[in-house]
């Protein structure tokens, strides 16, 4: 007999069943509560700041109730730069700026972050009891002490992060979520991988040889399992293409799988909150067992040490036991690229101490448990366990370039991409309390612009008082006035 595939409709096998008051509502009752996360902007946070970032993702995930989940997931899809020709003082040199990088290519990022309160059989349940294998959903009744709970620790939740003053949360209203008649919601938009307003929803092909949605073909990597994992994890780490022997460029532990992979992917990281007292009984158990069958297989007595590690370490430090998992979902619609994109993402991997992973089988089970409201659907057998400290190292911690509020500035461009951006480098630096100055420096060798970029300073902030300091240094290395070290700064 041959394997016939069941076309069915999205809206029969959707999980979830409303949207209200910011709150997604599962049908089997589970409430998730979506943020846009605001992250700093890239090569400008220290190491002290990586730590403090750090200890705020612990901090407030841990006064998270039992069986919650934690899911943070970073969009980085590839757009091309808009020139902005539409407005009507734009100068000559304006108009061509414009011009010059129309369409030019660049990875745009966002985050957002889903807080799911479900239960304990939720929490336990493995892929075949996915809401894609089940035919029939039955809904539980819910408990108003345990709502009422879940939203106060979620509005600490909030607080602890916003006051870190790195990192800002904003709730996400009911229109951002699903949508309005003109624009269209975040869970429209992940039904098809587009950052763009859907006009319309495209075929999901959740076949195991290989994903689809419309044209674009998935590949999932993941990390599911200890044995993928570094020796050593940490915040932050040295970056050493902007790095000198006497400073460091720091970027965050999980880096290489954000903005410095450039190509249409989803970074998903979970935490899953379980009992943590019923966590170490389960390991005690566990290990009274390796204990005993320790005479028959060395492999039992290495068993048993490994896990009275964990149960040390959990109680000599005051470590809270949680379960982790984290992957990367690309996707492409050309078959090369798509090859390529694995290499890219596995090598990425790689750099960040990992074993690269490509899942073929639990993509569809993984995809639809990455959902917006959906994660109370993800399969346990694909988390691990670990400590809520060591999982937020994996969290990516940075965003790419923003253009400034402000109508009063300069255009420069992004350092990875090239994309243009509005930059006030006068009045916000300020404002912010960066400087308390706006004296200019630049520095550069011949023929890097020196003398253009200061015209253009000049004839911004000369009313502002601004004094500029232009040295110029020769690539023959001539030192002092004579050898021309030392030129036309005004």
């Amino acid at each position: 007999m041959r394997n016939t595939l069941k076309a069915t409709t999205l809206e029969s096998k959707l999980p979830l069943l409303a949207v209200e008051h910011g709150c997604i509502i599962s049908k089997d009752a589970d409430i998730t509560v979506a943020f846009e996360v605001a992250l700093p902007e890239l090569f400008t946070v220290t190491s002290q700041e990586y730590e403090a970032m750090h200890g705020a993702w612990c901090k407030a995930i841990k006064i998270l109730p039992h069986y919650s989940v934690v899911h943070k997931q970073d969009w980085f899809v590839s757009e091309r730069y808009k020139p902005e020709l539409q407005k009507d003082d734009l100068s000559f040199l304006d108009r061509s700026f414009e011009r010059h990088f129309n369409e030019r290519p660049y990875l745009s990022h966002r985050c957002y972050l889903f807080l799911t309160k479900t239960t304990k059989e939720r929490a336990r349940q493995q892929s075949n009891f996915s809401t894609l294998c089940r035919g029939r959903l039955t809904p539980k009744e819910l408990n108003h002490e345990m709502i009422v709970k879940f939203m106060e620790s979620v509005e600490q939740f909030e607080r602890i992060i916003n006051d870190t003053g790195y990192i800002r949360l904003r709730r996400m209203s009911d229109d951002e979520l699903v949508g309005t008649d003109k624009t269209s919601g975040l869970i429209e938009k992940y039904m098809s991988l587009s950052m763009e307003d859907v006009t319309c929803l495209e075929d999901i092909d959740l076949s195991a040889q290989q994903m689809r949605i419309g044209d674009k073909m998935l590949c999932l990597h993941t990390l599911s399992d200890t044995d993928d994992l570094p020796a050593k994890v940490s915040t932050d780490n040295r970056y050493e293409r902007l790095s000198t022997d006497r400073s460091d460029c720091r970027l965050s532990f999980a880096s290489p799988v954000g903005l410095l992979l450039p190509c249409n992917h989803i970074y998903n990281q979970y935490i899953l909150i379980d009992d943590h007292d019923e966590n170490l009984a389960k390991f005690e158990k566990t290990a009274r067992n390796m204990n005993s069958l320790s005479r028959y297989s060395r492999s039992n007595a290495i068993n048993r040490e490994w896990i009275d590690r964990y149960l040390n370490e959990a109680h000599s430090y005051g470590l809270t036991s949680v379960r982790a998992h984290f992957n990367v979902m690309a996707w492409s619609d050309d078959t090369e690229e798509l090859r390529r994109i694995k290499n890219d993402v596995g090598g990425q991997l790689a750099t960040m101490g990992c074993m690269p992973r490509h899942n073929t089988i639990d993509c569809p089970t993984l995809f639809w448990s990455a959902m917006p409201g959906n994660e109370a659907d993800f399969p346990a057998e694909e988390s691990f366990y670990t400590f809520i400290e060591p999982a937020a190292c994996f969290f990516t911690a940075e965003t790419n370039y923003r253009s400034s509020l402000s109508p009063f500035g300069i255009k420069m461009v992004d350092r990875l991409t090239g994309k243009p951006i509005h930059l006030d480098i006068s009045d916000e630096p300020m404002k912010r309390g960066i400087t308390t100055n706006r004296n200019k420096f630049i520095l550069g060798p011949s023929g890097s612009g020196k003398s253009f970029f200061t015209n253009h300073l000049v004839r911004q902030y000369y009313e502002q008082g601004a004094h500029i300091l232009l040295i110029d240094i020769l690539r023959q290395g001539a030192h002092g006035p004579q050898g021309g070290g030392y030129g036309g700064g005004q």
